[in-house]
């Protein structure tokens, strides 16, 4: 008998999901599954959820990279609950932080459990800081804040993004006239904070793109724009 014929779905055909370390059982974060969530779970090996905000099912480290691999999933004895064992690969919270639990009432007081920033060297490493951001970008696009920056272009659409980048790629031109090499490390941050938010916008993490220098490295420029014809 499938896995799903064992759950009890509630109205809106969703099962909340404990996540769980399977070495240290630590609780990781809690979410929903989906029909589809649970079998593709099952079917990859890796955990899949469904977002009640975004209305759609998404693996867990799509983005980031931080997926979840299945070791054990059990149900609880009316079947209304999941609990999944996983290998969790970096951080399980979108705050950087390994669980999501990280705020203690103590005594009537709030206390954070680690760090209250996510610390981008710790958390990807220092050499993957564009993953870090494309993460951060990510996460303020899903929990839009009126506050945030990246939301407001998100909100104002594709072709303000687009327009972002063109006026970018302007100024790190002009700062590379200029000469000052300072200016052209501000500007040419700048250029990728953009750019990062374009691949977000269409879902594409930084990865892609490693994957498609990886696979011109070596390659003539010649020789690669003859591969991309044929």
């Amino acid at each position: 008998m499938r896995l799903v014929e064992q759950l009890k779905f509630d109205d809106n055909g969703l099962v909340p999901c404990i996540t769980q370390d399977v070495d240290s059982g630590e609780v990781l974060m809690l979410a929903y599954m989906n029909e589809e969530a649970v079998e593709n779970t099952l079917n990859t090996g890796k955990v899949h959820y469904y977002s009640r905000s975004r209305g759609k099912q998404w693996m867990k480290g799509e983005s980031s990279g931080h997926v979840q691999k299945v070791r054990e999933i059990r149900y609880d004895c009316d079947g209304d609950t999941v609990l999944i064992k996983v290998e969790q690969v970096g951080a399980a919270c979108h705050t950087g932080r390994r669980s999501c639990f990280y705020s203690v009432w103590d005594d009537s007081k709030l206390v954070i459990d680690g760090e209250p920033e996510v610390n981008a060297a710790q958390v990807y490493g220092e050499k993957d800081i564009l993953d870090a951001v494309y993460h951060v970008i990510q996460d303020r696009r899903r929990n839009p804040s009126e506050k945030s920056y990246v939301h407001s272009l998100f909100t104002k659409g594709l072709d303000k993004i687009l327009s972002k980048i063109g006026e970018e790629a302007t100024e790190t031109a002009v700062a590379g006239k200029g000469g000052d090499r300072e200016e052209v490390i501000y500007e040419v941050a700048d250029l990728f904070f953009h750019t990062l938010i374009l691949l977000g916008y269409y879902d594409l993490p930084p990865e892609r793109i490693y994957a498609e220098l990886r696979r011109r490295f070596g390659l003539s420029g010649i020789e690669e724009k003859e591969s991309r014809s044929k």
